[in-house]
């Protein structure tokens, strides 16, 4: 072991101890003063970001496998903050309950869309469901290679089914296997939208993004607006304009005119059965009103057994209002464009529409 030098232990004079002790003094004043104004600073440094934080966005959580990417390949991330939003969030919950709806005889629930359906089990039972058909696949896979090849086979069905109907594939078994939540999204309500789900979705719902591209070894980040929902109709793909889209996006004003003519019209009927109608979004969801107006308008007696009286859930209701559509297509009608679903949901365009159909019909009925 090294031993320290004799000489580094010299006993200093007096004087040079009481200089030096003089000169430690001040420099260790300096130094005290110095951090007890870093500190200071530090602090207030630290009160302006406790400030400042809730405006500032919180920054986008980049894990580890989402920056190890091949060349030219790409990820997508939502911001946590666009995550945090009330329409997204709702947007969630009511596919996540569609869904559970959908495959209850399957005894499968579904709590968390990236990690429950990664893998294709649930949306292989998904698509069998809707679609009424089976899949050829495997019915359990543990391995990646399996579970990407019942993907393969799945998203192959699905696009078969919404290419014909001019949906842009927004997704991809890499997408959907990695749990990219953009891309199950854009899955989940093309299906929702294609098999009619009688579920309303919350209307213009989208994310900031943040896309990470690796070129030429370098990783790039942008950031762009993704859109899951748009309008209820635009949807639905009736792009077809009639009066009530002017009446509604052009002239609001009339729009209380309008609704005080069908009022009196409906009521000129249901009066007879002691029934009054005072609003038309509520009053005609569940398609009770809607079934004993048929019956007043063409003068016969609707069996109680047809429909039900009392109904309680989404799906009694959606029931009467389908009838009554057949009612109306039996009196000579024609189908009406609105889906019983828009009815029951309480849309007041699509429930306009049924009965200003009736109105000009029946105008001139007793």
């Amino acid at each position: 072991m090294a031993t320290t030098p004799l000489r580094s232990q010299n006993v200093q004079s007096p004087g040079r101890m009481k200089k030096d002790e003089s000169f430690l003094g001040k420099l260790g004043g300096t130094l005290v003063r110095k951090k007890k104004a870093k500190e200071v600073s530090d602090l207030q440094e630290e009160g302006k970001n406790a400030i400042n934080a809730p405006l500032s966005p919180t920054p986008t959580d980049i894990h580890p496998e989402d920056t190890m990417l091949e060349e030219n390949e790409e990820r997508t991330m939502i911001e946590p903050y666009s995550k945090e939003e009330a329409k997204f969030k709702e947007l969630v919950k009511v596919l996540i309950d569609w869904i559970n709806d959908v495959l209850v005889e399957e005894r499968i629930i579904v709590k968390t869309l990236e990690e429950d359906l990664y893998d294709g089990q649930v949306l292989q039972k998904l698509l069998e469901k809707l679609a009424n058909r089976k899949l050829n696949v495997a019915e359990v896979t543990q391995s990646e290679i399996g579970q990407k090849q019942k993907l393969q086979t799945v998203l192959e069905s699905v696009n078969d089914l919404l290419r014909p109907q001019g949906w842009a594939i927004k997704w991809s078994v890499d997408s959907i296997h990695t749990k990219n939540m953009v891309a199950i999204l854009h899955l989940l309500v093309a299906l929702a939208m294609h098999f009619r789900a009688p579920i309303r979705l919350p209307e213009h719902v989208s994310v900031q993004v943040v896309v990470v591209r690796k070129r030429e070894g370098i990783l790039q980040t942008s950031h762009v607006t993704e859109e899951f929902t748009s309008t209820t109709e635009m949807m639905m793909g009736r792009f077809e304009r009639d009066a009530f889209d002017t009446l509604f996006d052009h002239a609001p004003d009339k729009l209380s005119v309008v609704k005080k003519s069908l009022i009196t019209f409906v009521n000129k009927h249901l009066n007879k059965l002691n029934l009054e109608v005072t609003e038309l979004e509520t009053q005609f969801a569940d398609g009770v009103y809607l079934v004993l107006l048929m019956g007043l308008l063409e003068d016969y007696f609707v069996p109680l057994y047809n429909f039900y009286l009392t109904p309680e859930s989404f799906e009694q209701k959606a029931h009467n209002v389908a009838f009554s559509f057949e009612l109306m297509q039996d009196g000579g009608l024609k189908k009406p464009k609105a889906r019983p679903e828009d009815i029951v949901n309480l849309d007041l365009k699509s429930t306009l529409r049924v009965l200003y159909n009736l109105f000009t019909k029946y105008k001139n009925v007793e």
